[in-house]
């Protein structure tokens, strides 16, 4: 006998998850087309960040990203990235040199000349390649830029156009001056050295919209050396494919009103982690409406709330008392969704009924925000809330209070 559940569930296409492949991909075809150009350089003249809120799909397009390289010829290696595997040069040599072994350790080495010679059978594996870059002279990026070198010699008698190194949740990698530790300044300088001698290995990194500042405030040439994507929120059409496809496609006995998929693209404003949520609830509620005979009815406010506690709970549970009034002040501002500066929530909380905040204040409890991944600061010194619609669930919160 079928499970009613599991029945149930599969009739349910909808994926709200970090980084779950959504069961259609709606938009994104000017980054894919971008990625593409990416993929034809035969110098690799630039990288790729792929950059945005979180719930717009970085972590989705960059698995779809890979496919398209081995396509077309190139090696794909990578990892997320934590502070931990990235605070010191010498871990980050060897996250590079681990990812590489992934895909390299089932090819053999010929002779490579100025290397040394080789055994035939010897293969370019973890044990290898690490032995090498302990062998070689000088400071870690020398070891690693002979080491890259190196490999890059041997793929080419394998016929291998060139390797991606993808890298997401990079904006968790820094500088760390005070311990003389430079992880972020040492993969930049490694990439750039081996570029420029025409090794084909190419950085696409992801991470929030504090990443791409970061790379150019390590390395001044790292603006010339990547092409910027910024993942938005989808726009109208794409928003509705993207509720109404994965249902048709799954061929589910649910079947939503224009209303109801109106409503969904509102509610949602086009971020694809709110489109795949929203929609999962209100097919999980039509679905047990169907199986009792009674006519769905969408009550957006109730998903809303679960939104607040599955979403935003546990970032809104970082800030303290005081750090929520200033975040409330800025929810408050007509352009609290875009930008905002710090003279204007300092004008804005001498209207409030709580105690104002001074410029200094500001500046240093959105310092403290951005550390803890609540805002943060682009490159022409105004700020955003890092999470989308944020804004909104601050209110919402203000309200019940």
């Amino acid at each position: 006998m079928a499970d009613p559940a599991a029945a149930e569930a599969s009739a349910n296409p909808f994926r709200p998850g970090a980084g779950h492949m959504p069961p259609y991909l709606a938009g994104r075809r000017h980054e894919s087309d971008e990625f593409k150009k990416l993929l034809r350089q035969d110098v690799v003249l630039h990288n790729l960040v792929l950059t945005g809120l979180r719930g717009v799909g970085k972590t989705v397009l960059l698995d779809t990203f890979k496919p398209l390289a081995l396509g077309a010829g190139w090696l794909w290696v990578g990892a997320d990235l934590s502070e931990a595997m990235t605070l010191t040069e010498q871990r980050v040599a060897v996250r590079l040199i681990t990812d590489l072994a992934a895909v390299t350790s089932s090819l053999t080495i010929a002779r490579v000349p100025g290397f040394g010679f080789r055994h035939v059978d010897e293969k370019l594996d973890f044990d290898t390649m690490l032995g090498f870059f302990n062998k070689t002279n000088g400071l870690i990026s020398d070891k690693l830029k002979a080491l890259l070198e190196f490999v890059w010699l041997c793929l080419q008698e394998h016929g291998v156009r060139g390797v991606i190194f993808a890298y997401d949740e990079a904006q968790n990698m820094s500088d760390h001056v005070r311990k003389e530790e430079y992880p972020l300044s040492l993969l930049l300088e490694v990439f750039q050295s081996i570029q420029k001698k025409n090794v084909p290995f190419m950085l696409v990194l992801t991470g929030l919209p504090t990443l791409y500042p970061k790379l150019v405030e390590t390395r001044t040439f790292a603006e010339r050396m990547f092409r910027v994507l910024f993942l938005d929120r989808l726009g109208a059409k794409d928003s509705a494919d993207a509720v109404l496809k994965p249902v048709q496609r799954a061929k589910s006995p649910v079947r939503f009103s224009k209303e109801t998929v109106r409503a969904i693209v509102a509610a949602s404003a086009g971020y694809p982690y709110f489109l795949q949520f929203f929609g999962r609830e209100v097919c999980d509620a039509h679905l047990q409406k169907i199986h009792r005979g009674r006519r769905p009815k969408v009550r957006l406010g109730e998903i809303a709330r679960k939104l607040d506690s599955d979403f935003y709970a546990g970032r809104w549970a970082k800030a303290t008392d005081r750090q929520r009034e200033l975040l409330t002040v800025i929810a408050r501002l007509k352009n609290a969704d875009r930008e905002f500066t710090v003279q204007e929530i300092v004008a804005a909380s001498r209207r409030g009924p709580k105690r104002p905040f001074s410029p200094s204040h500001v500046s240093q409890m959105l310092q403290a925000l951005a550390e803890a991944g609540l805002v943060y600061k682009n490159r022409h010194g105004r700020y955003s809330f890092a999470v989308p619609l944020f804004g909104q669930f601050i209110l919402r919160q203000d309200g019940n209070a």
